[in-house]
């Protein structure tokens, strides 16, 4: 694998290669599965790539009370949450939802991808309450 020079992108190697996954499956699946046929084949991809991952486990309460709610598609490597979605395109509430996941868990690098669109597509989003 090439040397990423760009020291400012977060994970850059963990997090192409997770991005170069998901592509693989679109090219593979196409746009027209549901999210959870994508989940699994993405599962299936980290095994065979021996890439470290939790699926779908609940996330601690924000706050005393809150009941099980936020409960992320892949956390990979214990660094980047992936979410993943099947729709024509992504929405503000995505954005926000990925961001409760980022305060949540402390992680710094949240990915949602869409396999809707005919041409993949893909947000990285940085906790910005975290230092870079």
């Amino acid at each position: 694998m090439p040397q990423i020079e760009n020291q400012k992108v977060v994970y850059p190697e963990l997090s192409y290669r997770i991005i170069g996954i998901c592509f693989g499956i679109h090219n593979k699946l196409g746009c027209y599965c549901n999210e959870q046929q994508y989940a699994d084949a993405l599962e299936e991809t980290l095994k065979q790539e021996d890439v470290s991952y939790i699926r779908e486990n609940f996330l601690p309460p924000s706050f005393k009370g809150e009941r099980n709610r936020n409960k992320p598609d892949f956390l990979i490597d214990n660094k980047i949450i992936i979410d993943l979605k099947t729709k024509r395109a992504v929405t503000r509430e995505d954005y926000y939802q990925m961001r409760r996941y980022l305060t949540a868990t402390g992680m710094r690098l949240g990915v949602i991808v869409n396999f809707r669109p005919r041409f993949m597509s893909h947000k990285r989003i940085l906790n910005s309450e975290l230092p870079y």
